[in-house]
C-alpha cells in the first residue's frame, strides 16, 4: 500500500475514532481560557488587608464553618487551601465545589462562590467520567490526534511534492 493512501486511511478513520473526546477537549479548553475572566467559572481571587498572614488554620477552619453554602464541619471536608500572601487572602476549596474567600489578616470572609473551573478541568482531561475512561479513551485519543497532525501534513505537502519530482524530472 502507497504512503499517500494509508495516509488517507488512518486520516479518515482516525478523525472518526477520536471524533468524541478530542470534542470534549476542544470546548472545555475554550472554556478554561476564560476562567480568568469570567466570574462563572472561576470566583475571581479578591484582596486582603495586608500581605502577611496573620490567622491560624485554626481560626481559618473557624470561619469557614460559618458558611452555610461550604458545608463545613472539619478538615474532612476540605478540599485544598490556596494562600495567597501578596493578596493578603487563603481561598479554602471545599469538597462540594465551593470556594470561601478570607482575609488572612482579619479574618473576614471576602467571597463565596461556586467554583466551576475544578469540575471543566477533570472533563477536559477524562478524570472526571473515570480514571480508567482517562487512560483509554482521552489518552489514546490524544495519540490518535498527533497521528492525525502527521497524516495531515503529509497529505498537504504531497502535491508540493509531486509538483516538485515532475519539475526535477523536466517534466512541468
Amino acid at each position: 500500500m502507497k504512503l499517500s493512501k494509508l495516509s488517507r486511511l488512518s486520516h479518515r478513520w482516525g478523525s472518526i475514532i477520536a471524533l468524541l473526546p478530542i470534542t470534549i477537549i476542544i470546548f472545555s479548553g475554550i472554556v478554561l481560557q476564560l476562567k480568568k475572566v469570567s466570574p462563572y467559572v472561576q470566583p475571581p481571587t479578591q484582596s486582603g488587608a495586608g500581605t502577611e498572614p496573620a490567622i491560624g488554620f485554626d481560626r481559618i477552619l473557624e470561619v469557614v464553618k460559618t458558611v452555610p453554602e461550604a458545608e463545613i464541619e472539619s478538615w474532612e471536608d476540605v478540599d485544598r487551601l490556596d494562600v495567597r500572601p501578596s493578596k493578603g487572602v487563603v481561598k479554602v476549596r471545599c469538597k462540594n465545589r465551593y470556594e470561601v474567600q478570607i482575609d488572612t489578616e482579619t479574618a473576614q470572609i471576602l467571597q463565596v462562590a461556586f467554583r466551576r473551573s475544578d469540575l471543566i478541568e477533570s472533563i477536559h482531561d477524562g478524570s472526571y467520567f473515570n480514571e480508567h475512561f482517562k487512560l483509554w479513551v482521552f489518552l489514546p485519543a490524544g495519540i490518535v490526534l498527533a497521528a492525525l497532525l502527521i497524516t495531515g501534513v503529509h497529505l498537504f505537502l504531497l502535491p508540493y511534492l509531486a509538483r516538485r519530482k515532475r519539475v526535477s524530472r523536466g517534466r512541468v
